[in-house]
């Protein structure tokens, strides 16, 4: 899917690339929702925040910030219920979704209104509306997954690449404008699967072997073709366009050597990658609704 949607940004920042410092903070406020997640505990709630909704293939988030963009609360869980961007099980992404907004309510003390959500490039994006809405909710946004990404980064110029559970999706940014945003499978369920193969296990027991990955030797020398395949996936992806710098986000980038394979294949463009991009995707799309009421 080619779309032509003007990113919102903070500031004007007309570099290549994203100034070191907000890759800082950014980094910082990943591991501020690693500490946060599914932590219920009473805290009061500021006088702006906003809420952002991901419907994952392998997983669900919902992520809340502050009017200054901090993550105040989040919640995770692992679930089956979506695969490529199509709901399988839509009354299981209703419930899930339904559980975690009723935990930020008590969470922060008040009631959700309305909240902000995504869909992988390429998808319809009235599927992920609809299980938001059934929990009773506003969606006052919706933006394809990379497309927030970069918007939270404040690229000017630059690909984001989201790794998910079944595909691989590249959004390609010039002179602050997104002029692509394709998606392609091959993702960490496509991992999961040869580890499973490779170690003669099964599908369970591979996808925790995976998502504790990060250091594993052994995990990222049989997952390396995969990794492979995704780097010439998203090389088809710029062609024409040649970014100076690549950002990686997703739970399927934390794979132990997964950059430096992308940093092989494309030797001449930056390959950006954060500490725990599993969280990266669902703190976009809160911040994407944050921007959207500052532009308002």
């Amino acid at each position: 899917m080619t779309t032509t949607t003007m990113i919102p940004t903070m500031v004007n920042d007309t570099k290549q690339i994203v100034d070191s410092q907000r890759l800082t903070l950014i980094d910082q406020y990943l591991l501020t929702i690693e500490k946060l997640v599914n932590d219920v505990t009473p805290v009061k709630a500021p006088a702006t925040w906003q809420v952002g909704i991901d419907l994952g293939t392998a997983d669900i988030q919902t992520v809340v910030v502050d009017g200054e963009g901090a993550p105040i609360a989040a919640f995770l869980d692992w679930a089956d219920v979506v695969q490529d961007g199509v709901v399988v099980d839509y009354f299981g992404a209703c419930q899930i979704v339904r559980k975690q907004l009723e935990k930020i309510e008590l969470k922060l003390g008040c009631s959700v209104t309305e909240a902000v959500t995504s869909y992988p490039p390429g998808t319809d994006a009235r599927i992920s509306i609809n299980v938001v809405e059934s929990a009773g909710v506003e969606v006052t946004k919706v933006i394809d997954e990379p497309a927030s990404v970069a918007a939270l980064l404040d690229i000017n110029s630059g690909a984001v690449v989201d790794v998910g559970g079944g595909t691989t999706g590249t959004a390609i940014i010039e002179n602050g404008e997104l002029v692509v945003s394709l998606d392609e499978p091959s993702g960490g369920r496509h991992v999961t699967l040869t580890i499973a193969g490779g170690m003669k296990i099964t599908i369970e027991e591979a996808e925790q072997l995976k998502r504790g990955g990060e250091n594993d030797l052994v995990i990222a020398s049989m997952t390396k073709p995969v990794i492979e395949k995704m780097a010439d996936i998203v090389a088809g992806h710029i062609t024409g366009y040649q970014p100076n710098a690549i950002y990686l986000t997703g739970g399927g980038t934390l794979i132990s050597g997964f950059a430096q394979v992308f940093k092989k294949r494309l030797p001449d463009i930056d390959i950006i990658e954060f500490s725990k991009a599993l969280y990266l995707t669902p703190l976009a799309i809160a911040s994407y609704g944050l921007m959207i009421k500052g532009n308002s």
